[in-house]
């Protein structure tokens, strides 16, 4: 069994390009702000990924955004489970190829980060290592 990538709120395409250095080679998933598909849109999110890893889009609680970002190439979305149309939702994802989250996943924001900091570097990189199983 794969373990899931560990996941980084990204705020700018500074914040993504550190994650993925830091991440060097080991799975990542960059994950937007909550309701950011709604509040800056897909085109906004995916140019600062510029393709370079997996991500997440959080469509909050509204349909609209999440049929959006599916237009839009995403593959990976968050939607409340709350919403409405949430059923709906997930059956268009699933046409398209795409995985329709309940819940975001636990996660790294980098919120107010200033990654040019080695100590700042360093959580960074430390949330990256995964935890060794236990036997």
């Amino acid at each position: 069994m794969t373990a899931a990538p560990r996941a980084v709120v990204v705020h700018d395409a500074a914040q993504a390009r550190a994650a993925i250095a830091a991440a060097g080679g080991r799975q990542l998933l960059l994950l937007s702000a909550p309701g950011a598909a709604g509040s800056l849109g897909p085109a906004w999110f995916a140019a600062i990924l510029a393709g370079h890893a997996p991500a997440a889009i959080d469509c909050g609680t509204d349909p609209g955004h999440a049929l959006a970002a599916l237009r839009f190439g995403f593959r990976l979305l968050v939607l409340a489970p709350e919403t409405p149309a949430f059923a709906a939702v997930a059956g268009a994802a699933a046409e398209c190829g795409a995985t329709l989250l309940a819940a975001r996943p636990e996660a790294l924001d980098l919120a107010g980060w200033d990654l040019s900091r080695p100590a700042a570097q360093a959580a960074l990189a430390r949330w990256l290592d995964p935890p060794l199983p236990r036997p």
